[in-house]
């Protein structure tokens, strides 16, 4: 009789999880909550691939054809992944788009701005709908490149709101809603997941907080300005970037403020990104006489999965603390 009670359970499971809706996430961090929140019910897929800059992707038909059969999509936004936001208003067919930057209780920031006076208490990019994401052109004369700098300042709203625990947490709840509306049937298994992967996020959370202990009032300079919700939570100061936006190449002009920068304050280390050419980084750092590290802000270098979250957080306060410990 046991043994009859194992097999239909395991039917039982596996039925579950054909019946589930079919998920499409952009990044690996979305992939990686809407994983937990799914557990076996089923397996969302990810369109960003190992390694790929969420912010200049391109999907490939393959990818297309998978977002066009999906009852669900989550992304973080247009602010984020404009490729997809091209992509769900002419192949997603019925699928329903959910914004998770967008989402009520999602503390914003814009870039540029100080931790402390970012948009917190519960302001929602649905609040605001006249935050764009813009990118200003900065051409200075004395750049190598046709005589021209490629610097893009960055302005408007900061869509690396993942980097926040607490809008983790948001998002989780907003994905095991989406999912308990679209699949009543596994709504109890949603919310019982959801609220498993809060406790991992909030464990996370306190774990990276004691590591980044030994980080506090050492400035660091990373890649791009993508850290400014990290450095939010965890109380770390970021003092500045070598590139603006988020693919720009810096010019001479922006690297000569940076050295400029790096002089006038105790800047502890500089980060490279793994998806961006790091010979930059390593020479300011080398010419500064800096310890340098390497901060993957998105997670498409980490292994894909329900465990990326933490590792993500994990691996960027580990990182800025060795660096920084290195340094004496």
């Amino acid at each position: 009789m046991r043994f009859t009670l194992a097999v239909a359970s395991a039917l039982a499971a596996n039925a579950a999880a054909a019946d589930g809706p079919a998920v499409v996430t952009d990044t690996p961090v979305v992939h990686s909550l809407v994983a937990q929140v799914m557990g076996d019910v089923g397996a969302p897929s990810v369109l960003l691939e190992p390694g790929a800059d969420p912010h200049s992707f391109q999907l490939r038909p393959s990818q297309a054809a998978a977002l066009s059969d999906a009852s669900l999509v989550f992304w973080v936004g247009e602010e984020l992944t404009p490729w997809l936001g091209r992509a769900l208003e002419t192949l997603s067919g019925e699928a329903e788009a959910v914004a998770l930057l967008g989402a009520d209780g999602v503390a914003l920031r814009e870039f540029g701005e100080a931790a402390e006076h970012g948009h917190e208490d519960g302001h929602s990019h649905a609040d605001d709908h006249d935050h764009a994401h813009d990118h200003d052109h900065d051409h200075d004369q004395e750049a190598h490149t046709e005589g021209h700098d490629h610097d893009h300042d960055h302005a408007g709203l900061d869509p690396h709101a993942w980097l926040d625990p607490a809008n983790a947490r948001v998002w989780v709840s907003v994905i095991a809603s989406e999912l308990s509306d679209a699949d009543p049937a596994n709504a109890a298994t949603y919310a019982a997941n959801a609220e498993a992967a809060m406790r991992r996020i909030d464990e996370t959370a306190e774990s990276a907080a004691e590591t980044l202990k030994v980080a506090h009032d050492r400035p660091i300079v990373t890649f791009h300005d993508a850290y400014g919700y990290f450095a939010r939570a965890f109380d770390i100061e970021v003092a500045g970037s070598i590139a603006l936006g988020d693919a720009a190449a810096p010019g001479v002009r922006r690297l000569r403020e940076l050295e400029a920068s790096i002089g006038a304050e105790s800047i502890a280390c500089i980060f490279r990104e793994p998806q961006h050419d790091a010979s930059i980084a390593e020479a300011v750092a080398a010419d500064a006489g800096l310890g340098i590290g390497t901060l993957d802000p998105s997670g498409s270098t980490l292994t894909y999965g329900p465990g990326l979250y933490t590792d993500l957080i994990t691996g960027l306060a580990t990182s800025i603390a060795d660096c920084v410990s290195a340094t004496g």
